[in-house]
């Protein structure tokens, strides 16, 4: 449950970094793409993208989680916004997360390959990590708490988000660069990479009990199917059915396994 603590000075601080981080992730990328400098993150991701893709449609998935990182973000500004528990132990994670973001479109316009998957593999580690370590709160907030909506749905989408989009980045640049090892073909790398992100996405599932994580997950790897069908006809379908059993599995997860007992520890 939340807590309605008043948040102290240092803790007003962090809050207020984390509404500065969290305008730069979303700005940045508006600013790149209207004043045009280098290439667009679309234009990045499609050079050498012969390994696996994502159809362009998918990426609008960041409308939304741009608009919940700035309800996340916004709320913590907000005097009657009590210190809780999440709000606490995710602050500077998700600090470290929008800044990621953010560098990853100036990386990306200038074709800072390797800075690209270094920022974007941080930017998912630095927020799946602390989900999972507090995990136990998470799944004892209540349907109606506010921090299940405006704290774990926006950090999880976001997360959930980077678990596709940060293989797909590092697959894509190894084959630009002639770097995808030879030991099988490039489409078993893909369905590798497609099995394991299903994998994750269920077992992270299993740990939070929402579905905040899987969906976007689920949504990337349908994303994958519909830009595979032409080229890659097989690949296409294990895409779509890592698709289907990460939404059905996290449906069930979700709405079938009893949340536990689990009571938020002290901040």
């Amino acid at each position: 449950m939340s807590s309605i603590v008043r948040p102290t000075s240092a803790q007003m601080t962090r809050r207020l970094i984390v509404l500065a981080s969290a305008i730069f992730a979303v700005v940045v990328g508006q600013t790149q793409v209207l004043m045009g400098w280098g290439q667009t993150p679309a234009e990045f991701s499609a050079d050498s993208d012969a390994t696996l893709r994502v159809a362009g449609y998918a990426f609008s998935i960041w409308g939304v989680i741009y608009l919940g990182i700035l309800i996340y973000a916004v709320r913590q500004v907000l005097k009657q916004t009590g210190e809780s528990l999440l709000i606490h132990r995710l602050g500077w994670p998700s600090v470290a997360a929008f800044l990621g973001i953010g560098w990853w479109v100036v990386a990306a316009a200038f074709d800072w390959e390797w800075a690209t998957v270094v920022l974007i593999f941080a930017s998912l580690l630095v927020l799946l990590v602390p989900l999972l370590a507090n995990s136990g709160a998470v799944r004892a907030l209540g349907r109606t708490e506010r921090d299940r909506w405006m704290v774990v749905w926006p950090l999880a989408l976001l997360a959930g988000w980077l678990t596709v989009a940060a293989p797909v980045n590092l697959l894509t640049i190894l084959t630009g660069n002639g770097d995808l090892p030879t030991s099988v073909s490039p489409t078993v790398w893909a369905m590798l990479a497609i099995g394991v992100v299903a994998l994750v996405a269920l077992g992270v599932t299993v740990r939070l009990r929402m579905l905040a994580y899987a969906l976007p997950v689920a949504w990337g790897l349908l994303g994958a199917f519909v830009a595979e069908q032409e080229r890659n006809t097989p690949l296409a379908y294990v895409a779509l059915a890592a698709a289907v059993a990460v939404l059905v599995g996290a449906v069930i997860l979700t709405f079938r396994l009893r949340p536990g007992v689990e009571r938020p520890e002290a901040a």
